[in-house]
């Protein structure tokens, strides 16, 4: 399609599909590129790549992209020199990519060793540009749900009764509506039921700070560090120190509580 932007140089608006968020540690399993060109038009590529890892079933469940689906394709290695031309001198953009896919393009690049430079690229976010535009705060709920401007917002009860009005309506709003998964499973998420709002809604913390996440089996397993990924359990037992460190050290209290009571049950389970 023909584009309306200003471009003195090709625009490259790329999205991932990943095994996980973590950039240091994930790969990238599939990469779409749309080149906007200064011309007007633009040039599409797409590529599934092989990770050299397993996929999590969770992300899999996300992007619907298996390890099967990907045995047979290149790594990244492989494709890493041609995608590295097909980018040249093309400034970079897409949704949430300044805080995931760019820094996760380049640990790639650097990882297999091609040179990949951002010194002369602008990076082009839409999201901070939806988010500044468009807020995703209480008014802005307030105003889209409830039709109401919020008045005394950020006053304690004023945001309280807010919110109040806010969840009624979206429960009104919202109840019975159908959705569909990555997948195309069609599934019914918002019921005036606080269980299965909750599920909806509540983090997969282990505590509030997030230092402890449960994992897809509903083991909890450390979220930071030397140790993330690891079963809390069999850090405990095979690195007590760690305990110890953490004790010691400047973690919430709710952090400590709970890393405690995993703690006492794992010792009552010997």
């Amino acid at each position: 399609m023909a584009h309306q932007l200003v471009l003195k140089k090709p625009l490259a608006f790329f999205d991932l599909e990943t095994t996980g968020i973590n950039i240091t540690r994930d790969r990238i399993i599939e990469i779409s590129i749309v080149k906007a060109l200064p011309t007007g038009g633009e040039e599409v590529r797409t590529r599934r790549v092989n990770p050299e890892m397993p996929i999590p079933g969770e992300s899999s469940m996300i992007h619907g992209i298996y390890d099967e689906d990907v045995k047979d394709c290149p790594t990244f290695k492989q494709i890493a020199k041609n995608l590295a031309v097909f980018l040249e001198g093309c400034d970079l953009a897409g949704f949430n990519s300044n805080r995931f896919d760019v820094p996760l393009l380049v640990e790639e690049f650097l990882r297999v060793g091609v040179d990949f430079d951002l010194k002369n690229r602008r990076l082009i976010d839409a999201q901070r540009i939806f988010h500044m535009m468009e807020p995703r705060n209480l008014s802005a709920a307030y105003k889209f749900y409830c039709g109401k401007e919020l008045v005394g917002a950020h006053g304690a009860e004023a945001d309280a009764l807010a919110t109040y009005e806010v969840l009624n309506a979206q429960v009104s709003h919202y109840q019975n509506v159908e959705v569909k998964d990555a997948k195309g499973n069609a599934t019914i998420p918002i019921v005036n039921d606080m269980d299965a709002l909750h599920k909806l809604t509540a983090s997969n913390h282990v505590d509030l700070a997030g230092r402890m996440v449960y994992n897809e089996a509903g083991e909890e397993v450390f979220n930071f560090g030397k140790n993330n990924g690891k079963r809390v359990e069999d850090v405990l037992k095979n690195e007590p120190s760690f305990y110890d460190w953490i004790m010691k050290g400047e973690f919430p209290l709710d952090t400590k509580r709970k890393l405690t009571e995993i703690r006492l049950r794992t010792l009552t389970q010997r």
